[in-house]
């Protein structure tokens, strides 16, 4: 599997918008990026602030069938972890379903969507810059951290071509479409928070403290709440201060 068309897009108001758009223009994979994304959003409706130029926004197209589609953020977070790291050295831990923190702190998020087959990988990450407190306050469950202040120089450019034209997201990718359960093992060594008390937002057990497990094959977050053990297959977490 390979991306057969790649687009850049001076402005745009969402990448996953744009390409809900346009997706019978695409073949199998597809990609559109851009540097400056005006109306984003995150998972749950929470708002994606802008900061043009320093940061990097795409979404990856896959029309191919996968085997299990709702691992796809869990597969997504994994892909980019890896390269972050061999490229910058950057170790970051996978938050559940979605993001990618540095410490306590988000540097990337993932949206994961789905038209008429068409399964939409968005991704955000803060290059150079991260939101405001006034951001925060808008709903982001955890602060925002960026690279540049963990001292990598990069461009939301040069980011995209280790990101996207390298091929390994595209081998993740037909790893899941395979079947996932390597990829979720691989998954959990970098799951953050194990062992440590959370608080579930929403989900199938409302909000309520709890204690990480881990993952359980088909990516499902196992977590202890009140003495027994649940597996969440929706909802978001957040620390519970140490």
């Amino acid at each position: 599997m390979s991306i057969n068309e790649v687009r850049y897009l001076p402005e745009c108001g969402s990448t996953n918008a744009y390409v809900k758009e346009h997706f019978e223009e695409f073949g199998p994979v597809g990609a559109v990026y851009t540097e400056n994304q005006t109306a984003g959003r995150g998972r749950l409706g929470r708002s994606w602030v802008n900061a043009e130029g320093k940061a990097l926004y795409y979404t990856v197209a896959i029309r191919e069938p996968l085997a299990q589609p709702a691992t796809l953020p869990l597969l997504a977070s994994l892909a980019v972890r890896r390269q972050l790291q061999l490229r910058y050295g950057v170790d970051c831990q996978i938050k559940w379903p979605n993001d990618l923190l540095l410490g306590d702190a988000k540097v990337g998020g993932m949206l994961i969507e789905e038209k008429r087959g068409v399964v939409l990988a968005g991704i955000g990450i803060n290059v150079v810059s991260a939101p405001t407190p006034q951001a925060l306050r808008q709903g982001w469950a955890v602060p925002a951290a960026n690279l540049a202040d963990r001292g990598i120089s990069a461009t939301p450019l040069t980011l995209w071509r280790h990101l996207v034209e390298d091929s390994r997201f595209c081998y993740e990718a037909q790893v899941l479409r395979a079947g996932g359960a390597d990829f979720v093992s691989c998954a959990e060594k970098h799951l953050a928070w194990v062992g440590r008390g959370v608080v579930v937002h929403g989900g199938e057990v409302g909000d309520c403290p709890g204690r990480i497990l881990g993952l359980e094959p088909q990516g499902g977050l196992r977590i202890v709440i009140s003495g027994r053990e649940h597996i969440l297959r929706s909802g978001s977490i957040t620390p519970i201060p140490s």
